[in-house]
């Protein structure tokens, strides 16, 4: 830079101003004239009369040979008075150009510039050290030192040469102290700080207001390149960097950019009224005023300057000796703050904001084994305590020391330096993001890169031909030093040798700064921007760095291990050119990590917990890249160059499916070792993730098959099963003979290393999962709330996997959900808390999931016995069946659930297993578990005229259950057997059933259709003989009986006959005769009737009553279920509830309105996902929302993702959840015809999602225990809003039917801001404000809340995510519940961008994606599957979002304390309809009017 330009540094030793006239004398000659001569000038200042204050020179000339004398005094010994009154006089004196005092004379009062120029020169005798009172001499320093200083800063008449001489002053002394080797408390150790600090300050002003010429600069740095084995200088040059990059990010990247902020005392060493262009040029310049600091490394370097040599020649000692300098011990600690400094520069250019986790840059410094560094450390001042303050604030210094166990001979370090990262970060925080507006990653490397690649590859033994220039390693050839070093001097050779830089003590004090700057460069590359170019240089020599770094074969270097892995969270997630050539050097990095349990090694510098968490997100960024990239093979660049052995396989490619099993068998020891609950929780999701993947994988039939070749065959062989995947032959690894690198990993897995569990199929990964997450869940996770939920959603997660395992793993899963409830169900009162019954809760909910997932495992006895049991204890708080013989009835037992919320968890999931297993779907699809039939639909299609709900006849059952009976038989039923139709609401929805009483079986029905008996058989007449006989009145016997006197007693009729009785007689007789023809005539035509009837007769014969056409089925149904009887109908004693049967009054007013209020309540949870897409740039939410409308403005891939959450439905007709209150769970849909009519009008396949916006169509998911409504809003003008009305007049009047009369009084809207949406123009009205536009009027739903909505937005460049206005979007995420509390909370209610969670999706160009969470905040932070800076494959993508989606939700209800599950809130409004209409008769009137009919009795014909 100056190279054109001549140095300062001959003038400076040629110049002769510091000599006087007295130099030519004898020294007791110069010693009597000074003490002379000094005296009554230091008596003059000290006095306090104004007199005798005043100077006793008064000519030009007196003053010019006093200063001869003084120049001389100043060097004279320190055992009088004369130095210090020296001191005095030229203090007082130079201030003549701040301020006119009576003791300065009147010669320099005129002309002060020039004989301050003389007087600086001669001050340089004073720091001259001197053998004897050295305190003395400090003292003095010290004073002419702070004089200086208040000189510069207060002059305002300094001529530039005045100025050029007090540079070159502080210059001259600063080299004259500094430049020599250190001496232990010496004058140049106590005052190297100030002298430096001084220089610097001065130098600044000298910048402000006469900036220097460019030979100034060269000399200054060709002078501190001599000084760099005093930490002062180093920490100091750190502080001003530093505090000028402050001021030059202000001006050179905007307000917007973070701040970088300095401690003030620092801050103002750079002048205020310094310019922005003084500050940029002076901001380079200090720059590269420490020449490279990479130079501190090597000890070649710094002995060899021209004060070293000189000392070097004194002693006449031999180089190796000279390098051996006890200063020189002090180099790895200097290029450590060195390489801190660069760090903290290149932190403040990348945005970086501040204090943060990692607000000190990741350094090992705590384990630097230097005691022979402890003689000097106290005497120097604390350097760390500056160099911190550079880079946080002063309040996170004192907490960030002393977190890790220390050896004792450098416990005196712990107060002065800080681990690898801060351990008083929280483990939740997240990692900032680089500012948007950061510089390129070439910008940063064109000034920073040539030092953070040198350094980060000192003393690296590189192999043969890769040796680079010594001036950079200080390892290998000495070609690069300066010119005044000789070539013999050092050698490579003498270098490795010398048991001063042995392997074990030379690279391991130089590895801290080496750690700082693997670090820096790191994060350098992590904050690429998406797109952005990086030059194939600076990619390669990074790469080269890393390979280095985390070698783990010969030796390894944990603290640049640690320092690489921590810095590296983001390293394959930020699409750099080739990234993945590292993957196998990275797993093997992870495999000595992540299985350690304790990390021992590690925890001398850094937190084990954040490295181990750093390593986790690398692993999670690299589980998709073996079945991404499949047989691909990855080049192993230098792999087993740097070992002894000689084998062939070291160079082999092996193909990314290779690593499969190493990276599932790091990720599963990790699980094993891991402690810390966050980490443990990312292992559970990256678990589901390589598990689902795998599964969809297999399911699509791409399972690529691994490749035969001899390398990859043999280290696959090697890994999967004889050292169960943690090493690899072809990493050339040497664990078996380095006991430095011993891996513990290798004995992790003995559990689960039987031959059966194939981890390289998704089933053996599967059930390897269940089983090492179920061992856990039951020992050491059971206690701690975030892990034990996590790990049921991974549970839950797996039971969703499609991959075909047997049972018994299945049963597994649910045998220890059902053991974890019983532990936490039996654990004492003292430990039951909300936390303790929310993770019951959970497990309830996971157990729901396995059985509605595999419902044929409750096919299996054992399996059915075991949930039931876990019911009963939810609902009672207590089982059965305590023992094989010990059985408690229900009746017999007092209910003492753990709390109502596990009650009513276990309710549901009773519900669950009588209901819905096995019978979901229903016929009506997944939109609804319920019947879509309602009483205006079986009205319809019965054979009833009339439309009145009147005719259903409305009872409930244990207070629990709602019948709607209808007696009328539906028009479609044309048998004339007993039916009643009943719509039972109850807690689990609504149903219909139709009934039919049958006395037949059913083969008689088939062929019968009404009840005929059986027909008699024809009679025989013509069977026999008639005979006609005339029978007697009496026997023949009568005739021979002889009379008797007293037969003859009674005379006969002619005896006593007369006239008149014979007229009567013959009357008689002429009667009888009549008679006796007519009786024959009757005969003979009774038998000719006869003969001709048919038989049987039907007027005689007797037949069975014809069978019942009218029945009170509603009665019979009761009567037959035993419902009518005297003890169901009364109430129990000693208890507030209703009788077991209850008959409700639908005559009274608001009966119709609370039933479909009781409708509109879901069975289900429902959430909400808005879907936005945004393009690079963009910042407002009119652009992101307008992204949506074409095809070509989206990602083809968004597209795909959009279907793989869920299938299309149309609004108009959709039954289930649809994003909106005012289009939900319609029962009664619209005509057919108009829904194609809509379809016409859309053409979707120009859509870029937008079609989906929830106005006429929708993406939709359900299972059998929730749904989700996933809406992509779009751009929409209000005055569409007339022709896009999503419900026709129909539908409006039909759901008026449904809605509550009392709540149709006034109109009611859905706007989240009513009174501000009446300001907006047309134009910015938007979806919400159609959406309460289009609410039919009176449409009311009932209180639905909490509600948790999610937005998931796909983002083009991952930068754009810190400007993604969330809070402009907030109105686009309405749905309509916020109102829907009551009137006076609506308002309160409103969503803040901070209760949003917001899961962001950037596509690599790799085809994976990259994952980052915010806004989940709480006690429930962390939900998996998906975890930020986690990367999934395509496949997986939707599974895993949706999944992660269900599973946020859940937290949120769990964390609300006003969330009620749908089954209680159903339940309460049952009650309360119940309480509101029961018709409360006298058993005579229930009895009577279970007779009487309902409502009219016409029938359709």
């Amino acid at each position: 830079m100056y190279s054109e330009w001549r140095s300062l540094q001959l003038i400076i030793q040629s110049d002769r101003g510091h000599m006087s006239v007295l130099h030519s004398y004898p020294s007791n000659v110069g010693k009597d004239v000074a003490n002379a001569v000094v005296r009554p000038l230091g008596q003059g200042l000290n006095s306090s009369s104004a007199t005798s204050n005043e100077s006793i020179l008064k000519t030009d000339k007196e003053v010019k040979w006093t200063m001869e004398v003084l120049c001389y005094g100043l060097t004279l010994p320190l055992d009088g008075e004369t130095v210090k009154l020296c001191v005095d006089v030229y203090t007082d004196w130079i201030m003549a150009l701040v301020a006119r005092r009576d003791s300065i004379p009147q010669p320099i009062v005129k002309e002060p510039n020039l004989y301050v120029q003389t007087i600086l020169k001669h001050l340089q005798n004073l720091f001259v050290p001197r053998p004897d009172y050295a305190h003395n001499q400090i003292s003095l320093c010290m004073r002419v030192l702070v004089a200086v200083q208040k000189l510069a800063r207060e002059s305002v008449n300094m001529s530039r040469e005045t100025w050029e001489v007090l540079l070159l002053f502080l210059l001259q002394i600063n080299d004259t102290l500094l430049a020599a080797p250190t001496v232990p408390g010496g004058l140049a150790e106590n005052l190297a700080d100030k002298l430096i600090g001084v220089l610097f300050e001065v130098w600044f002003l000298a910048c402000t207001r006469c900036f220097p010429t460019p030979p100034y600069w060269k000399t200054a740095r060709e002078m501190l390149a001599n000084w760099r084995h005093h930490p002062a200088v180093v920490e100091q040059w750190s502080k001003v960097i530093c505090a000028l990059t402050s001021r030059l990010l202000r001006f050179t990247y905007g307000p917007s950019f973070p701040p970088f902020k300095v401690p003030d005392e620092d801050a103002i060493l750079i002048p205020a009224e310094m310019d922005n262009d003084c500050v940029a040029q002076t901001w380079f310049r200090v720059l590269h005023m420490l020449s490279n600091p990479v130079d501190l490394s090597n000890p070649a370097i710094i002995s060899t300057t021209p004060k070293f040599q000189e000392q070097l020649l004194s002693v006449s000692g031999m180089a190796q000796e000279m390098m051996q300098h006890p200063c020189l011990k002090q180099l790895p600690q200097i290029f450590f703050r060195a390489m801190r400094g660069v760090s903290c520069l290149v932190d403040a250019f990348l945005g970086i904001s501040r204090p943060r986790s990692d607000s000190a840059p990741p350094t090992p410094v705590n384990r630097l084994n230097m005691p022979q560094a402890s003689s000097t450390m106290n005497t120097t001042p604390p350097h760390s305590r500056r160099m911190r303050s550079v880079t946080v604030t002063k309040a996170t210094v004192k907490t960030s020391s002393g977190s890790t166990a220390h050896p004792p001979k450098v416990t005196h370090q712990t107060s002065t330096t800080s681990p690898l990262s801060s351990p008083n970060q929280t483990s939740s925080e997240p990692r900032p993001l680089p500012a948007p507006t950061r510089p390129k990653v070439n910008s940063v490397l064109n000034l920073f890169g040539q030092w953070l690649f040198d350094a980060g590859l000192v003393h690296c033994r590189l192999h043969n031909g890769m040796n680079r220039d010594g001036s950079m390693t200080g390892i290998t050839t000495p070609a690069g030093l300066d010119v005044r070093r000789k070539p013999s001097q050092i050698s490579t050779e003498n270098m490795v040798a010398n048991p001063l830089f042995d392997a074990n003590e030379f690279p391991d004090n130089y590895e801290a700064g080496r750690a700082e700057a693997c670090g820096t460069l790191c994060r350098i590359f992590c904050s690429k921007k998406t797109g952005e170019e990086i030059l194939p240089v600076y990619l390669s020599r990074f790469y080269m760095v890393l390979i280095q770094g985390l070698q783990i074969n010969d030796y390894i270097c944990r603290p640049v291990l640690a320092s690489i892995i921590l810095n590296s969270p983001a390293l394959f997630c930020s699409d750099l050119k080739g990234i993945d050539v590292l993957v196998p050097y990275f797993i093997s990095a992870l495999e000595t990590i992540l299985p350690d349990r304790e990390l021992s090694k590690f925890k001398a510098y850094v937190n084990p917990t954040e490295l181990r968490r750093a390593s986790i997100h690398i692993l999670l960024s690299m589980l998709p890249l073996p079945h991404h990239f499949g047989t691909v093979k990855a080049e192993v660049l230098l792999e087993g160059k740097f070992s002894s052995e000689d084998s062939s396989l070291h160079d082999k490619p092996v193909t990314f499916l290779s690593l499969k099993l190493r990276l599932v068998n790091v990720l599963i020891g990790a699980l094993q070792t891991e402690t810390d609950p966050n980490n443990t929780q990312m292992i559970l999701g990256a678990m589901l993730n390589i598990v689902q993947d795998s599964a969809l994988l297999e399911a699509i039939g791409s399972q690529t098959e691994l490749s035969v070749g001899d390398s990859t065959h043999i280290s696959f062989k090697s890994h999967s099963r004889n050292s169960s995947g943690i090493s690899m032959t072809s990493t050339g690894s040497s664990e078996a003979t380095t006991p430095d690198s011993e891996r513990p990993a290798q004995a992790l897995l003995r559990d689960y290393g039987c031959p059966a569990l194939h981890t390289d199929t998704a089933s053996g990964l599967l059930i390897r999962s269940i089983h090492l997450v179920t061992q856990r869940l039951n020992s050491q996770w059971r206690q701690d709330m975030s892990i034990s939920l996590a790990a049921l959603e991974l549970l839950s997660g797996l039971a969703k996997v499609k991959v075909s395992v047997d049972s018994t793993d299945r049963k597994r899963a649910v045998s220890s959900v059902c053991s974890y409830i019983v532990h936490q169900c039996s654990r004492p009162a003292p430990f039951h808390s909300r936390d303790l019954h929310s993770m019951i809760v959970a497990a309830f909910q996971c157990l729901c999931v396995w059985l509605t997932e595999h419902p044929d495992m409750l096919n299996e006895k054992d399996c059915l016995i075991e949930v039931l049991e876990i019911v009963e204890l939810g609902i009672s708080g207590s089982k059965s069946k305590t023992s094989d013989q010990e059985v408690r009835h229900k009746g017999d037992k007092e209910p003492n659930p753990a709390s109502m919320r596990v009650k009513d968890a276990a309710e549901a999931t009773l519900t669950c297993i009588m209901q819905l297993l096995g019978a979901f779907p229903s016929p009506s699809g997944p939109a609804s578990p319920c019947s879509l039939l309602n009483e205006e639909t079986l009205i319809k299609y019965s054979r009833l005229t009339s439309t009145s709900k009147n005719h259903f006849r409305y009872f409930v059952l244990d207070n629990s259950i709602i019948l709607a009976m209808l007696e009328q038989p539906l028009g479609n039923d044309q048998n004339p057997c007993p039916s009643v139709t009943v719509l039972i609401r109850g807690m689990s929805g609504r149903h219909a059933w139709t009934m039919q009483l049958y006395h037949q079986p059913r083969g008689s029905r088939a062929s019968q259709k009404a009840f005929v008996p059986e027909p008699h058989p024809p009679p025989k007449d013509d069977v026999g003989i008639k005979y006609n006989v005339k029978h007697r009145p009496f026997p023949e016997e009568v005739d021979k009986i002889p009379f008797v006197k007293a037969d003859l007693s009674i005379p006969d009729l002619h005896e006593i006959v007369t006239d008149q009785l014979e007229v009567q007689h013959e009357k008689l007789k002429k009667l009888m005769a009549k008679q006796i023809l007519y009786e024959n005539t009757l005969e003979k035509i009774s038998e000719e009737r006869l003969s001709k009837t048919l038989f049987p007769d039907p007027v005689t014969e007797c037949i069975p009553p014809p069978p019942a056409q009218e029945f009170q089925t509603a009665r019979l149904l009761l009567s037959h279920f035993g419902f009518l009887s005297l003890e169901a109908l009364k109430e129990p004693g000693n208890s507030c509830r209703p009788p077991n049967l209850i008959a409700l009054d639908s005559t009274l007013a608001g009966f119709f309105d609370d039933i479909g209020y009781l409708d509109l309540l879901p069975t289900r949870p429902f959430e909400t996902v808005f879907i936005f897409y945004m393009k690079p740039g963009q910042k407002t939410s009119q652009e992101i929302l307008k992204n949506v409308e074409s095809s070509s403005n989206v990602q083809s891939h968004f597209l795909e993702f959009l279907l793989s959450l869920g299938w299309p439905v149309d609004v108009g007709k959709h039954p289930g959840w649809t994003g909106h209150v005012s289009t939900s769970w319609l029962i009664n849909a619209c005509n057919g015809s108009e829904g194609k009519e809509q379809e016409e009008m859309v053409a979707p396949d120009d859509t870029g999602g937008g079609i989906f916006n929830g106005e006429k169509k929708a993406l939709y998911y359900a299972d059998a225990l929730t749904e989700i409504a996933f809406v992509v809003p779009s751009f929409m003008e209000s005055s569409t809003d007339s022709s896009e009305s999503g419900l026709t007049s129909q539908e409006a009047e039909t759901q008026m039917d449904l809605l509550p009369s009392l709540l149709k009084q006034t109109p009611l809207t859905l706007e989240l801001f009513p009174n501000h949406s009446e300001n907006l123009s047309n134009s910015q009205r938007l979806s919400p404000t159609q959406k309460s536009k289009r609410l039919p009027l009176g449409r009311t739903v009932p209180p639905l809340g909490p509600e948790t909505k999610v937005i998931v937005v796909w983002v083009e460049r991952f930068d754009d995510i810190e400007n993604f206005p969330l809070n402009d979007l907030l109105p686009e995420i309405n749905t309509g519940v916020e109102t829907t509390t009551n009137s006076s909370t609506s308002l309160r209610t409103t969503t803040s961008d901070k209760d949003v969670p917001v899961i962001f999706i950037h596509p690599l160009k790799t085809g994976l994606f990259r994952i980052k969470v915010q806004g989940v905040t709480g006690k429930f932070s962390m939900v998996i599957p998906l975890v930020d800076g986690m990367v999934v494959s395509r496949r997986a993508l939707g599974f895993l979002v949706r999944q992660t989606i269900i599973n946020i939700c859940r937290r949120k209800r769990l964390e609300s304390d006003s969330y009620n599950p749908p089954h209680v809130k159903r339940k309460q409004k049952i009650v309360d309809i119940v309480h509101k209409y029961r018709n409360k008769l006298l058993e005579p009137e229930f009895y009577t009017s279970l007779f009487q009919e309902v409502g009219p009795k016409s029938l359709n014909p």
